[in-house]
């Protein structure tokens, strides 16, 4: 397999399904001369040309609004955000309309479009710009949601993205577009609404996703060496939310520690603990704890922004409180 950035596993997902559809087409500021502004569309211009590879104004309720008649026609377009913290511009089109036309119009009109980019925290981006926006899409009906962690997921679920006749909203952290891992070679998918077991254990549950998920799996070796063995689940899509592999999972622990970047009030973390309480209360040997980013706008200091922030620290915390070790 090859050994690839998970930026340029994005972009492999592109441009494959662009090559296998003419339908397909990607749209956003800056994707096209400057290649994207994380790069994630390096050389798509110049296979696919200004026609299906689209700069924009820095007009996010426009371009989504024109993605979403496209996609109404028979096209499947790719609307790429610059950051995820634009997208609130463009919430009223994600919201009304993208995820309802389908509903409203008893089936007539589908919109199979996906709304991908980065965000959450990265190095000192400040309040603004380092928001992590899941809960407020996973509260939509009508919309998916993915959260890809490693290259290989992040290629495998956007091609099956591209291929939804659904709205999915792909949530690509932005600390990740450098990290490496394998990527099998030729067209494969991975299925919406699948989780993965990214490291067996039998001591203690953590469910991460996106950024989140590459810490629990370093928090999980700082664990093994104080003798717990901790399973990592990584849900992968969050909406649908694959609860069946969570829930094998906790019944072999019996503990569960949910870790989200995101604020604590109202998150993701929050249903699937919900969740986790009404389908295994009675094999829970302790309350579901959740790790989250603390109850602020992230600080642009970089020890106050890693203050605000999950930490192996307070992982380790969680997962000796639910064990009783503290």
């Amino acid at each position: 397999m090859a050994h690839i950035a998970y930026r340029e596993a994005l972009g492999q997902a592109m441009s494959e399904e662009m090559r296998r559809d003419e339908k397909v087409f990607l749209m956003g500021e800056e994707v096209g001369f400057y290649q994207g502004a994380f790069k994630v569309s390096r050389g798509m211009l110049e296979e696919f040309g200004p026609m299906r590879v689209i700069d924009t104004p820095i007009t996010e309720a426009g371009f989504t609004g024109v993605g979403i008649g496209a996609a109404m026609v028979g096209l499947r377009p790719i609307i790429e955000m610059m950051t995820f913290n634009f997208s609130i511009l463009a919430m009223d089109q994600i919201i009304n309309n993208a995820a309802k036309i389908r509903s409203m119009s008893g089936g007539q009109f589908t919109v199979p479009m996906v709304v991908r980019g980065p965000g959450g925290s990265a190095a000192r981006l400040a309040a603004q710009h380092s928001q992590s926006l899941e809960s407020l899409y996973c509260h939509i009906a009508g919309l998916k949601v993915i959260a890809p962690s490693v290259p290989k997921d992040a290629k495998g679920l956007l091609k099956s993205a591209i291929r939804d006749n659904n709205p999915v909203i792909c949530f690509e952290a932005q600390a990740l577009y450098g990290t490496m891992g394998e990527v099998p070679e030729g067209d494969y998918t991975i299925p919406i609404g699948v989780a993965d077991v990214k490291r067996e254990g039998k001591d203690v549950t953590l469910i991460a996703w996106s950024k989140m998920l590459l810490l629990c799996l370093r928090t999980a070796e700082e664990l093994a060496k104080q003798g717990i063995d901790a399973e990592v689940v990584d849900p992968r899509t969050l909406r649908p939310l694959d609860l069946e592999t969570i829930l094998h999972s906790v019944r072999k622990t019996n503990r569960v520690v949910i870790v989200e970047e995101a604020w604590p009030y109202a998150g993701v973390s929050a249903e699937i603990a919900d969740r986790i309480s009404h389908e295994a209360l009675d094999v829970l040997d302790a309350p579901v704890e959740r790790v989250t980013g603390e109850d602020v706008p992230i600080p642009y200091a970089k020890n106050l922004e890693q203050a605000a922030l999950p930490s192996s620290e307070k992982i380790i915390h969680a997962v000796k409180k639910v064990m009783y070790l503290e």
